[in-house]
């Protein structure tokens, strides 16, 4: 078990799930890549490697201060945070928005929460526009 209390067979079994499910998302070969990267932080070259090695255009994520977009701009790449990305995500086909994310309410059960619990929780995961541009939708 891990300190979560996650078996090692439910981490492996996850990460299965997860692979299967998104093929694309499996990076290999890219160690070689990640000394001739300079970030400020050195743990997130990975990061950047991966999304070099896939073409991405934007890396999405909350740290935004470890991926400086001069930088990032060298290799085609931007940067989003995961606040900024669901909203643009929601603008692109609002009704499909909704629809995934009454699914998503629709399926908690531990706990048990509706629409606008489940926008509270969005909004204490500093998911403030993400719950608002939702909240306005529904």
């Amino acid at each position: 078990m891990n300190r979560k209390g996650v078996s090692d067979a439910q981490i492996k079994k996850r990460i299965e799930m997860a692979n299967s499910a998104f093929p694309d998302a499996f990076v290999n070969n890219y160690e070689g890549l990640i000394e001739g990267l300079t970030l400020p932080d050195e743990k997130d070259r990975h990061v950047l490697v991966a999304a070099i090695k896939t073409n991405a255009n934007i890396i999405v994520t909350n740290n935004l201060k470890d991926f400086p977009k001069e930088y990032l701009s060298t290799f085609g790449l931007s940067v989003k945070g995961v606040d900024d990305f669901l909203t643009d995500i929601i603008d692109l086909n609002p009704d499909k928005a909704i629809a995934a994310f009454r699914k998503l309410v629709l399926n908690r059960t531990n706990p048990d929460l509706d629409e606008y619990e489940m926008l509270d929780r969005f909004r204490k995961l500093n998911l403030i526009d993400t719950a608002n541009y939702l909240h306005s939708l529904l």
